[in-house]
């Protein structure tokens, strides 16, 4: 993922950049999906909260919801207008990252990435511009 769409963002969100970045060039293709995954989820709720809607995706104890339900509001969200290939992207990042981190059986190999390397860009980096943080 290019580095320069979360540069000078926020410190985590340049950690968990490094890290997913990492993790592909070491083959450690289940820990970059989950990376991904927790970049996504990260940013969509950072993207709610500069709108001042993050109580639309927060259950009655105050806690967020999974990220099914997050991209769920995300693309349901009047506030904002997503490009259609941002809303036809998020469920496919959300699988990868989903099959990764809670299926005993699947393995992610190099491709698995590259096929969703331009849909991560196309919504890293409009959650960015929704977040404002660019």
């Amino acid at each position: 993922m290019p580095f320069a769409l979360i540069r000078g963002t926020r410190g985590y969100l340049e950690r968990i950049t490094h890290q997913i970045n990492g993790t592909y060039t070491n083959g450690w293709y289940d820990s970059c999906a989950v990376m991904i995954r927790r970049l996504i989820e990260t940013l969509i709720i950072e993207s709610f909260e500069k709108n001042n809607i993050s109580h639309t995706i927060k259950n009655q104890t105050g806690d967020f919801f999974y990220l099914s339900d997050l991209i769920s509001k995300t693309l349901t969200e009047s506030s904002w207008n997503l490009s259609r290939n941002a809303r036809q992207a998020l469920p496919k990042l959300k699988d990868i990252g989903d099959k990764s981190a809670h299926s005993r059986r699947f393995n992610a190999v190099r491709n698995d990435i590259d096929k969703i390397n331009p849909q991560i860009r196309v919504v890293v980096q409009e959650l960015v511009y929704l977040a404002g943080l660019k």
